[in-house]
């Protein structure tokens, strides 16, 4: 019998991203929702930081960085875009800082990605 049953020599321990995934994500939401700049902007770095990590370890990635900062480019449209479709003048839709939020973790994600690709570069995640 094997001393770790389930365990394999080729996955020798358990990944702690997909905890942090959905951690991240479920702050993100509460952020969002109860419009919250810090636990938004926070829960987004927590989710695209863990799923680039992810991806990383599961070898779809050799470096996080451009995915860090695609997202991040994404984030930062979509925040732009909503404050701009619906700016908070009093409207039937008032997203007032939940878009500021969602352009802020963008901006952040960018500029992560930008100081991680000139400091960590040749860095690999363990």
């Amino acid at each position: 019998m094997e001393g770790e049953p389930g365990l394999s020599d080729q996955y020798r321990k358990a990944s702690p991203w997909p905890l942090f995934i959905a951690v991240g994500l479920a702050i993100a939401e509460v952020g969002v929702f109860l419009d919250v700049v810090a636990f938004a902007v926070g829960g987004l770095l927590l989710f695209i930081g863990s799923t680039a990590g992810i991806l990383s370890e599961a070898g779809y990635l050799s470096t996080p960085w451009p995915f860090v900062g695609g997202l991040g480019v994404i984030l930062a449209v979509v925040g732009i875009a909503l404050m701009v479709l619906y700016p908070s003048d009093g409207g039937v839709i008032n997203l007032g800082l939940r878009a500021v939020a969602i352009a802020i973790a963008g901006v952040l994600c960018m500029g992560g990605s930008l100081l991680g690709r000139a400091f960590l570069q040749d860095r690999t995640i363990p």
